[in-house]
Formats: C-alpha cells, sequence, structure tokens
C-alpha cells in the first residue's frame, strides 16, 4: 500500500508566479495522505485527552477598545475554552480513524491556579489515567493562554464595525506510561479573527460572540488545528501538466482534461523520445506527475530530475519551468521520505 505526502511551502511560491506568466501550463488539485508528525509507539491502539492546563483569570489577555477608548473593566473567562481545546482536537483524531479508541477525560487533572505555569504530568498521573480509562498513551494540553483584542470604530455615516481577533498557544505533549519523561513537546498557535458591521453599538454586541464565545471558538480552532501532530491527515495541493503544440500535444492534452491519464501519459512518452529541447522537457516533467498520481513516487522523481535538468539546459536556471521543477523533484524527494513514515505509522514494513 502506498500513501501520499508533499510539502510545497517553496513550490507554492513558484506557482504562483507561474498561474499568470504561462498559458501553457493546466493547474489542478490533488488529495495527498500525510504522515502525523508524531510516530506512536506501535502498542498504542487507544488515546486519552485530558486537560492539564489551568485557564488564565478573567482581567488577563483581553484588550477592548470602543471609539479608541481602552475599556478598564473588560473580562473573558477561558475556563471553557480550554474545555473546548480538548474537545475538538479529540473529534479530529477520531475522525482520522487512525487509533481504535480516542476518549475524553471530562475533569482538569489540575486544581492550581498557576495558569503561566506548564506543569507536566508524572509518570504515576499517566499510569493511573491509562488504567482508569483502559487507554495506552495520553495527549495533554499542559497549558494554553489567549491573547484577545477587540476595537469598535464608528463611522461618520452612522454605522459601526467591531474587529475581534485572539491569539492562542500552548503546549501539547504525549506520554505513555512505560516512560518516566513525556515521548514528546510541541508548541502550537493558532489564531482567530471576526468581524461584524452594525447600525449601532447594541446591534453590534448582539451580533459579534461574546469574550467568552470568542476564546471557546478559538479553543476550538487550534484543537482542531493541532491533530495532525498526532494522526495522518489529507490535504489539497497544487499539480499542473504542460500543454504544447502538435496533435498529439493536443490529443494528449484533451485526455488529461478528462482524467484519461493513461492515454495521455502513452502520447507524452512518445512526444519524449521524439522531441528535443523544451518540448522534450515538458513530456518529461508530465510523465513525473503521472508517476506521482500511480503512486511511483521514486519514478515520478526520476523524471523531475530529467525534466529539471532539461530545463536548465535549454531554459536557464532563472526560467520558471526550471524553478517550478526544481521545487518540484525536492517535493517528490520528501514524499519518499515521507511515505516510508506513513507505511511505519500503519504498521507496514
Amino acid at each position: 500500500m502506498r500513501y501520499s505526502i508533499i510539502k510545497l511551502t517553496a513550490l507554492l511560491a513558484v506557482v504562483s508566479l507561474l498561474l499568470s506568466a504561462c498559458s501553457s501550463i493546466t493547474y489542478l488539485h490533488i488529495e495527498t495522505y500525510n504522515p502525523a508528525t508524531i510516530t506512536f509507539p506501535e502498542q498504542v491502539k487507544k488515546i486519552l485527552v485530558v486537560n492539564n492546563a489551568v485557564a488564565q483569570t478573567p482581567d488577563v489577555g483581553y484588550e477592548l477598545k470602543i471609539y479608541g477608548v481602552e475599556q478598564d473593566t473588560c473580562r473573558a473567562l477561558a475556563d471553557s475554552a480550554l474545555y473546548y481545546a480538548c474537545k475538538s482536537l479529540g473529534n479530529a483524531i477520531v475522525e482520522a480513524n487512525y487509533f481504535e479508541d480516542v476518549l475524553l477525560y471530562n475533569s482538569p487533572t489540575r486544581t492550581d491556579d498557576l495558569y503561566l505555569a506548564d506543569e507536566k504530568l508524572s509518570q504515576s498521573q499517566v499510569r493511573r489515567l491509562c488504567a482508569e480509562t483502559g487507554t495506552d498513551a495520553v495527549i495533554s494540553f499542559d497549558r494554553l493562554l489567549f491573547q484577545m483584542k477587540k476595537n469598535v470604530i464608528g463611522y461618520v455615516e452612522g454605522f459601526v464595525a467591531g474587529e475581534a481577533k485572539v491569539n492562542a498557544s500552548g503546549v501539547l505533549r504525549v506520554y505513555i506510561p512505560s516512560r518516566s519523561a513525556s515521548l514528546t513537546t510541541a508548541m502550537v498557535s493558532d489564531s482567530l479573527t471576526v468581524f461584524e458591521m452594525a447600525d449601532d453599538l447594541k446591534q453590534l454586541n448582539e451580533i459579534m460572540p461574546s469574550p467568552d464565545d470568542m476564546l471557546s471558538l478559538a479553543g476550538s480552532v487550534i484543537g482542531q488545528n493541532s491533530s495532525p501532530l498526532f494522526v495522518p491527515y489529507w490535504q489539497e495541493e497544487p499539480r499542473w501538466y504542460f500543454k504544447g503544440n502538435g496533435s498529439r500535444w493536443k490529443e494528449a492534452t484533451a485526455y488529461a482534461n478528462t482524467q484519461n491519464w493513461e492515454q495521455a501519459a502513452a502520447l507524452w512518452t512518445i512526444i519524449y523520445q521524439k522531441s528535443s529541447g523544451k518540448a522534450k522537457a515538458k513530456a518529461a516533467s508530465n510523465m513525473a506527475f503521472y508517476e506521482e498520481m500511480k503512486g511511483e513516487f521514486q519514478k515520478a522523481h526520476e523524471w523531475s530530475v530529467l525534466a529539471y535538468d532539461l530545463f536548465v539546459a535549454h531554459k536557464g536556471e532563472e526560467a520558471h519551468e526550471t524553478e517550478l521543477l526544481k521545487a518540484y523533484k525536492q517535493a517528490l524527494s520528501e514524499r519518499i521520505t515521507a511515505n516510508a513514515k506513513l507505511n511505519v505509522q500503519f504498521g507496514e514494513k
């Protein structure tokens, strides 16, 4: 079985340059399956998500300005935000269908009020939690803090607008009963912004989420978006294929446009064999994409190297196509490595 991953930060930047520059490229998106950042021991089948953080006090982390005047009585409760962070993380892990079972521990594990402190779970706590719930490992929010700013502006036309932004940051750890130290530590951060307009301040307050709700929403966001640390996930990625002049190119493009990749690849192979220069490079790049679609990542990488070398020879290192293939061959190399990681995570050799 083969799985897919790609990390295309550099590639996305190149694609954005080419979107308007090259009409000879057709762009599309594919779904890739990415490995989790953290690889659990093979024996871990059931997971427990716990809240080991302390809610910050209501009088910190919230700045409110109304018509340019900072308010000194604003308050926001973060207790529910911690719960929703754990719940959304647990739900996202469940949806990945990776572990046999995922449980949410309903009670916080800390009773102190040191919300700034990053307190780890002890091995005895982990053992007790796992024994109590029948789980094999614990994922814990060990600290979670919020910084919220809300600004209300009045306009001469009479209406008002409000923008609220929450920045959330936290510490997540994985624990297993057999280890005295945590298996891994991850620093996470996320943000949430809400913007609304209304006829007056009263109406604005009715339609905008309350400060408490904003923190809860931010907690849900950071929990949901942290799930790729622990489970494989799907992600949409950009791809493309080159077009060209001539009957074979047009026929191949027609097949590709209808996702008849086998027929398109048969023609791209002929074009590669019978062409030279830029046409040969474009055909090689298309063959890399075809092999990638088949899950033959090593072959795809080999084709991408051929395409890159041909573009360098005939277009130069600074050409858009060359830069695109440079990023693509690197991405395919990373994909080969990541595919091996996915196989380990699914217990395959």
